[in-house]
């Protein structure tokens, strides 16, 4: 069992900047953040590679959002700016054994990620 502890939501406002930290109980394979709204799917935003040297990112993420890891502090962070209203939402960490179709974006990714956070609540206002 893995679990894992996300920290760092709050509020801000419309083109205002975040970092969400996920920390591991232990050495945990690929990671990834996703978000959700009430009344729609989990999607993903971004995914990483177990050394952290291949990122993947969503259309909404590209460019303003960047994902990271230190595997010495067991740490994943979410780095995101020039947020935007529609950016509300609950992120979650997630962790996988890299199994297939962890990179790639779709209604079916989070069923390829086996342990969750608790989420953490961002909101941005416009």
């Amino acid at each position: 069992q893995v679990q894992l502890v996300e920290s760092g939501g709050g509020s801000v406002q419309a083109g205002g900047s975040l970092r969400l930290s996920c920390t591991a109980s232990r050495y945990t394979g690929c990671m990834a953040w996703f978000r959700q709204v009430p009344g729609k799917e989990r999607e993903g935003v971004a995914v990483i590679s177990t050394v952290g040297d291949v990122t993947y990112y969503a259309d909404s993420a590209k460019g303003r959002f960047t994902i990271s890891r230190d595997n010495t502090k067991r740490t994943l962070y979410l780095e995101m700016n020039s947020l935007k209203p529609e950016d509300t939402a609950m992120y979650y960490c997630a962790a996988s054994a890299c199994g297939g179709g962890w990179y790639l974006f779709s209604p079916s990714q989070a069923a390829v990620f086996t342990y969750w956070g608790q989420g953490a609540q961002v909101t941005v206002s416009s």
